[in-house]
Formats: structure tokens, C-alpha cells, sequence
């Protein structure tokens, strides 16, 4: 009886033992006035706005709406400024230039002018802010670089006449509203929304 007690403890104690696995981590250590502190790389936490009131939290998720409707047509936008400033480059002629400008427009019209006018007043804003963001200059200077200076001088008089302001930039460290578009476009390049 000893010996049959004996083997099951023997195997259980052997099983335990066996289960038990031994890790090692190797880690980096840097040593001040005589104490050890550890330095480890910690995973990036996302904190996520907590808000006081429901309004505020509908009017976020507008506003992540908003912008995740906008942003393609952004990134469009500057793709195709970036394409076509370089044609322009390689086109000395002025009157060429404009030749290619105007078929340029054209070519947005003729795609994207159904979805456009589709956007509301808010809307539209963001993408003006989301363009100067994504060409790094504002929606008067393109304007202004592209199609002359009567055509911006008209585009921002339309523009005021609805509220918005073709020369305004998008400055997200001061600018608390321009913070929170790039809050939800940071979630939205980083695949968390």
C-alpha cells in the first residue's frame, strides 16, 4: 500500500512540477543612487472623452460622423493637388496652365459634384479644415495658387456669405474644435474607428 501511495504522489508531484514552466525576461534595468529601476516599453492606451452632459456626447459622435464621411475626399484632394501641381510645374505657359486648371475642375465637377452637394453646411467646413490639413495650406491659397486671384476673391465671398472662411486655418494646438477633428482622424489613420 505504501508503494501505491507512494507512486501517485510521486506522479502527481511530477506532474506539478513538469506543468510549471520556467520563463525568463530579460529587461533592462537602470541603476540611480543606488536603487534598480526597471524600464519597460508600455503598450499606448487610448482615453476616450468622458463627457458631463448627453448633448456633448451627441454632438461628438456628429462630429465623428462628419468627419469620417469628409476625410476621403480630403485625401483625394490633396492627391490630386499634389498630381496636378507637379503637371503645372513641367507647364511654363500661363494661359496652358489655366487650359489645364479648367479641365482639372471640370474632371472634379463631373465626379464628385453629386457627393459634394450632398455635404451640409457643417460638413463642408470640416472638409475645408481636413483639406488645409492634408495640403497644409489654406482653401483661399489653392485656390488663389490654382484658378487666380479673382476666382478665390469670389470663392471667399460665397463662403462668407454662409459663415465660413476660406482663409481660416486649421490649427489643432489652439484651436479646441481643430483639436477634436484631429483627435478623431489620429483614431481613424491609426484603424481604431
Amino acid at each position: 500500500m505504501r508503494a501505491f501511495v507512494f507512486s501517485v504522489f510521486f506522479i502527481v508531484f511530477s506532474a506539478i512540477t513538469f506543468a510549471q514552466q520556467l520563463d525568463t525576461v530579460i529587461s533592462q534595468a537602470n541603476i540611480q543612487s543606488g536603487d534598480t529601476l526597471l524600464i519597460k516599453q508600455l503598450d499606448e492606451v487610448e482615453v476616450f472623452p468622458k463627457f458631463k452632459h448627453r448633448y456633448q456626447q451627441r454632438r461628438y459622435d456628429r462630429l465623428v460622423r462628419y468627419v469620417k464621411k469628409v476625410y476621403p475626399y480630403a485625401q483625394i484632394a490633396a492627391d490630386k493637388m499634389h498630381e496636378y501641381e507637379e503637371v503645372l510645374l513641367n507647364t511654363p505657359d500661363r494661359g496652358e496652365q489655366r487650359k489645364i486648371m479648367k479641365q482639372v475642375e471640370e474632371e472634379i465637377y463631373a465626379e464628385w459634384e453629386g457627393d459634394l452637394k450632398e455635404l451640409t453646411y457643417m460638413q463642408g467646413g470640416i472638409l475645408l479644415k481636413l483639406i488645409d490639413r492634408q495640403t497644409g495650406e489654406s482653401s483661399y491659397e489653392l485656390v488663389k495658387e490654382f484658378r487666380g486671384s479673382f476666382r478665390a476673391y469670389f470663392y471667399q465671398s460665397f463662403a462668407r456669405l454662409f459663415g465660413f472662411n476660406l482663409k481660416e486655418r486649421y490649427n489643432p494646438k489652439e484651436n479646441y474644435y481643430d483639436q477634436q477633428i484631429e483627435y478623431v482622424v489620429h483614431l481613424i489613420e491609426t484603424n481604431r474607428l
